[in-house]
């Protein structure tokens, strides 16, 4: 206890001394146009569950390395069948890699007005272009706000999974070794993995019988 309380005089008379100023260090920054973007896109999934396919659209982007250096693989999933229903691997995570993927699930499922697509807080889905984009086809925007880990829950499973089976432990020399890889995945993936969620069915299955 003397030893804690000298420690403290003497930091008191340094802290004194003249010409001594103590050095705050800044944490964090507040950024108006994003507070400003989520005040206007909230996190929808806090109160809905998808319970039929084209309800809830999740997606995230994940590191992947190939030949010593860094893709961005961008994955649109359904929330209610866990189907992949776009990808799109890039060397730049920006808003064009997003408009894109996102443009693949339109054209592939034509979902109707009103679709929640979800994500997390990235720049990348913050811009006029994508949200544009977005009210354009009707859809509704959702971000994870801060708090909410367990949110995108579905897309975190499924990017581990991913991951544990086919990145993990593999070595890609190049991208196009890497994108057949992932094409050969996806595929599996939406037709023959079974998921405990789905009453062990693969999600194409599961889609086929809600229908």
């Amino acid at each position: 206890m003397r030893a804690v309380r000298g420690h403290a005089s003497r930091l008191l008379r340094l802290a004194a001394a003249p010409g001594k100023r103590a050095r705050v260090v800044q944490i964090y920054r507040a950024h108006p146009r994003l507070h400003r973007f989520y005040g206007q896109h909230p996190n929808r999934l806090w109160a809905r569950v998808a319970t039929r396919p084209d309800q809830i659209w999740v997606r995230d982007i994940t590191y992947l390395p190939v030949g010593g250096r860094w893709r961005f693989l961008a994955v649109v999933l359904d929330q209610c069948s866990r189907r992949v229903l776009a990808w799109r691997l890039g060397r730049t995570r920006d808003a064009r890699l997003t408009r894109g993927v996102l443009d693949a699930a339109v054209r592939r499922r034509h979902p109707r007005a009103g679709l929640i697509f979800h994500s997390d807080r990235g720049s990348e889905y913050a811009g006029h272009a994508f949200r544009d984009r977005l009210r354009a086809l009707g859809i509704r925007q959702s971000a994870t706000r801060g708090g909410t880990p367990g949110d995108n829950a579905h897309m975190e499973s499924f990017v581990h999974s991913l991951k544990a089976e086919v990145i993990h432990g593999a070595r890609f020399e190049t991208e196009r070794v890497q994108r057949l890889a992932l094409r050969g995945y996806f595929r599996y993936y939406n037709n023959r993995r079974l998921h405990s969620a789905l009453r062990y069915r693969a999600p194409a299955d599961f889609e086929a019988r809600v229908a």
